[in-house]
């Protein structure tokens, strides 16, 4: 399922739920909704886990290779980010001193990483989950 499928439909589930909660009076009634809407929620999670079962066990590197290749990307441009990019500007600024780049020329460019831990963060809880299930034994 497409995430923004995913937040679109979870954005039409709490707007039911507030249409919900307007037309419903009773504690009760409003507790059968909740449980209600919990069922679906849990089914809209199961169905993205049968697609992310789908997409790992394809053959091909296009399908389920994407995941991985996205990981690798992170871990180069945190690479690039916090190992590299300081020895490069303190390199760059002792070059500069010694004359052989022009003081004009700026130096590397630092990366935009809101972006990228937006990315990061998601997928290290999904492994810091898979993990949690591994000690647990829930794994094999």
């Amino acid at each position: 399922m497409n995430p923004l499928a995913v937040s679109a439909v979870g954005g039409i589930i709490g707007t039911i739920g507030n249409v919900i909660d307007d037309l419903v009076t009773t504690d009760k009634e409003r507790m059968d909704a909740q449980i209600e809407l919990a069922k679906i929620d849990a089914s809209l999670l199961t169905a993205q886990m049968e697609v992310n079962k789908a997409e790992a066990g394809h053959t091909s590197i296009w399908v389920a290779g994407w995941r991985p290749a996205c990981g690798w990307v992170g871990a180069a441009a945190m690479a690039y980010q916090f190992l590299l990019y300081p020895f490069m500007v303190w390199a760059w600024a002792l070059m500069q001193a010694k004359g052989w780049i022009p003081t004009s020329l700026a130096h590397p460019p630092m990366l935009d990483t809101d972006a990228l831990w937006v990315i990061l963060t998601g997928m290290l809880g999904i492994a810091g989950a898979r993990t949690f299930e591994k000690v647990k034994g829930v794994s094999k």
